[in-house]
């Protein structure tokens, strides 16, 4: 039931988005070839319009239902409606924070290092006359669009203090973390103006990140080691087992990632185009090498492979190619997904093991390590053959691997420093985790006085 109802809603969201499109063309009160000579003056295309829709729509899939229940899945029973709160809470929460500040904060003014004010509440970005005057369309595309990662990069993160956070203080800490950590990444890397950005001349070291490598993967990864640090272990952590409740779940929620993503990573090319087709077709290959690196790595191991080292696979294959899918070629889309499903296994099992941290659902180990393994190979692989410009170490520009290691140290300081301050000053003010009696009982009761499963 559960996959058909999956099933039906990425069709609906494709249904949705082709409705929208062909919905906002009718809205100019012209036909023929009128119409089009005006579309084209405005920048408009209702085939771009239509896939950056679907795009957005296949990005908020990947929170929930997709991370919804990957992460539902690997918590115990007990804790379940309070992962799956953290991530559609998010959906609104942070939603609204993009369109009153965040987007300004993000893209607004022409400073390389922070946004401004400029687009406080959507100011030039929503239609401020006749709906029909679509100058607006485009820029409202991208702003829901880039408000999609916007959602997503914070819900990564819950799943370093899964069962153990409270959820006044996560809500807290998410519209803080978002507004100091995320907006000026986001300016840094995506902005016009700012000083990583791959597309401006003027950029200091301009780094490659199509879709999010530094901007999403690193800053959340980095982030959740240091909320589980400073958090601390889970009650019985290392003395008692916690096996995921639901690999079924899981399976499913990975499924829908991994379907999400090519919204997430071919929407990035921000248009119907032949950067979106290079993007999907790596994304795609990416995943499916990570699925078989981390299966070999545990059938080595362990003698068989399991249905999680596939999913986390998979993600881990999907990170990695997220910064690298505007300037590699599908065929080393496999080789990047291949290593990352290696490197986030040992990260996950050997590394985690050794320093004893208790990152619950690997949120640093899968998206911290593989958003920087993904940032690191994009410097050696990256070809002209996608780009039309600049190239990697391979052919010949050395200096690129200066710029992403860059990108790279920034963005993990800049995650260490804000989100130390900030649970700092939430402990002292708010509190983080919830009593021992209130983790006991698990989440789902002590939060939100519910339960995923009743039985009778």
């Amino acid at each position: 039931m559960i996959y058909r109802l999956s099933i039906a809603l990425i069709l609906s969201f494709n249904l949705l988005s082709f409705v929208s499109a062909s919905a906002m063309a009718d809205d100019v009160p012209m036909s023929g070839e009128a119409a089009e000579e005006v579309a084209a003056d405005e920048g408009l295309d209702s085939g771009n319009i239509a896939w950056m829709l679907t795009s957005s729509a296949l990005v908020l899939m990947m929170t929930a239902p997709g991370l919804a229940l990957f992460y539902g899945g690997l918590v115990r029973k007990k804790n379940i409606l309070g992962v799956m709160m953290q991530c559609i809470f998010l959906m609104g929460l942070m939603t609204v924070v993009w369109a009153l500040w965040g987007y300004s904060l993000a893209f607004g003014g022409d400073s390389p290092f922070v946004g401004n004010f400029d687009h406080l509440l959507l100011k030039g970005v929503i239609p401020d006359g006749q709906l029909a005057e679509s100058e607006w369309v485009n820029s409202c595309i991208f702003c829901v669009f880039q408000g999609m990662f916007f959602i997503i990069t914070p819900a990564l993160i819950c799943g370093a203090f899964a069962e153990r956070m409270k959820f006044s203080t996560m809500c807290v800490f998410m519209v803080l973390w978002g507004t100091f950590v995320y907006c000026p990444i986001a300016h840094w890397v995506w902005a016009d103006a700012g000083w990583l950005c791959e597309w401006n001349e003027e950029a200091l070291y301009p780094a490659f990140d199509f879709a999010g490598g530094t901007v999403v993967h690193i800053s959340s990864g980095v982030s959740a080691l240091i909320c589980a640090l400073l958090i601390g272990k889970r009650l019985g952590f290392g003395q008692e087992p916690m096996p995921p409740h639901n690999l079924t779940y899981t399976c499913i929620g990975a499924a829908l990632l991994w379907v999400g993503w090519f919204g997430f990573n071919a929407g990035s090319a921000l248009g119907a185009n032949a950067f979106a087709v290079n993007a999907f077709v790596a994304t795609h290959f990416a995943a499916a090498a990570g699925v078989l690196a981390w299966s070999i790595a545990e059938w080595i191991a362990l003698g068989r492979p399991s249905i999680l080292g596939a999913c986390s696979g998979a993600v881990a294959g999907l990170v990695c190619i997220t910064p690298a899918a505007g300037a590699v070629n599908p065929i080393q889309g496999i080789l990047l997904g291949f290593v990352a499903g290696l490197v986030c296994y040992l990260a996950c099992t050997k590394m985690k093991n050794a320093f004893g941290y208790d990152d619950s659902l690997d949120a640093f180990g899968v998206h911290g390590v593989g958003g920087t393994i993904g940032a690191l190979l994009v410097g050696i692989f990256a070809t002209g053959d996608v780009t039309g410009g600049r190239v990697g170490l391979i052919e010949g520009n050395a200096a690129q691997m200066v710029n992403q290691v860059v990108s790279i140290g920034a963005s993990a300081i800049l995650a260490v420093i804000g989100s130390v301050i900030l649970l700092k000053v939430l402990d002292v003010t708010m509190g983080l985790r919830v009593s021992q009696e209130d983790e006991i009982r698990g989440l789902d009761l002590s939060q939100h006085s519910e339960e995923g499963y009743i039985f009778l």
